[in-house]
């Protein structure tokens, strides 16, 4: 079977850089898109903010004390998401193989792609110059044989950049990769690596399934893999849903408490895109990914609709609280979604 061409297109800073679109002025100072207020966490850093060591997922208090003279700016999810499909609609001239990771990242296959380009690099490049016409905004790629090595590929020469691993080039590529850099390697699971003697790919390429897996768990049957960049998994378009979500990837492994400072401003997030789709929704899940990748979710489903944002959000911090304890509590991705979609209005609510 042929190599696949897989590129990982990552906007650069992606919330802050709409922001900054819309408020030139704002252009090199330390601008940081969240709410003000203790339960705050911090959405998106700019570049000149990420000096101070700002960095989302921290709380704004922490944000506000590293660096006094941030602009904060409340997140628009809307414009966001109005942004993001512009920039969707650009990679589907190319390609219709296209995974969706969140707003403003995807996967896209374009082995076989819509302009007959020979080369990913060159698709990438000019997926990049459509975007940067379009929106004004810039993104970097990562072009790889595989979903695994396009992503990390696509950090590499951040921001406004491209990186291009070929096949031939990736066994000394991974020699010396940090064991940081691999997905799904938090602090936690780092430590454990790092008193095992692993501090590189390399040197994890050096232990046998079996001893992963006792180290990891089932983990370690992907650590086995990702060691020798192998990754099959396919670019998978997702089909509509049939329910309305909002989750956020964070930038490090942090225990499921943190992880709940999340859920006010998806779950206000969440109650817009139900607004403006004009249904009601009787069911909320719950979504968390662990450092191990393993997704946990819990649900429950009420006997009328969902009122307003207070019962949904409610209903997230209940939901939290059936998520079992962790052997470690180290969580990467949290998410709330509703389902049983109705008409709004279409049944009287009993939660009056």
């Amino acid at each position: 079977m042929s190599e696949r061409k897989i590129i990982h297109i990552d906007m650069d800073a992606f919330y802050a850089s709409v922001e900054l679109r819309e408020q030139p002025h704002l252009k090199g100072l330390p601008v940081v898109v969240a709410w003000e207020g203790a339960r705050s966490v911090v959405c998106a850093a700019s570049y000149e903010a990420r000096q101070f060591g700002l960095h989302s997922a921290m709380s704004a208090l922490t944000a506000k004390r590293l660096c006094p003279q941030a602009v904060f700016i409340p997140p628009h999810f809307d414009l966001y998401r109005r942004v993001s499909a512009q920039i969707h609609a650009v990679f589907r001239r190319h390609t219709d193989l296209i995974e969706p990771l969140s707003l403003d990242e995807a996967y896209l296959d374009v082995t076989a792609n819509f302009q007959n380009i020979p080369y990913a690099s060159e698709v990438a490049r000019t997926i990049r110059a459509e975007i940067l016409e379009e929106t004004g905004l810039t993104a970097s790629a990562g072009v790889a044989p595989n979903k695994f090595l396009a992503k990390i590929a696509s950090d590499w020469r951040k921001p406004n950049g491209q990186f291009v691993l070929p096949p031939q080039k990736v066994p000394a590529f991974l020699d010396k990769l940090p064991l940081g850099k691999i997905p799904g390697v938090g602090k936690v699971t780092l430590k454990k690596m790092q008193s095992l003697g692993m501090h590189t790919a390399g040197d994890l390429k050096g232990f046998g399934r079996g001893e992963l897996v006792h180290y990891f768990g089932r983990y370690g049957y992907r650590l086995y893999d990702l060691a020798r960049g192998i990754d099959e998994r396919p670019v998978q378009p997702r089909a509509e849903r049939l329910q309305i979500s909002t989750e956020i990837t964070l930038p490090e492994d942090i225990p499921l408490q943190m992880t709940l400072q999340h859920l006010p401003h998806l779950a206000e997030d969440l109650w817009r895109q139900i607004q403006r789709k004009n249904v009601d929704a009787k069911s909320v899940t719950l979504k968390l990914k662990t450092h191990d990748f393993r997704i946990i979710t819990r649900s429950l489903t009420y006997s009328s609709a969902l009122p307003d944002s207070k019962a949904l959000l409610q209903a997230a911090y209940t939901l939290a609280q059936r998520v079992p304890p962790q052997t470690e509590d180290a969580f990467r991705l949290i998410g709330i979604g509703v389902s049983h979609l109705l008409p709004k209005n279409q049944q009287q609510s009993l939660w009056l």
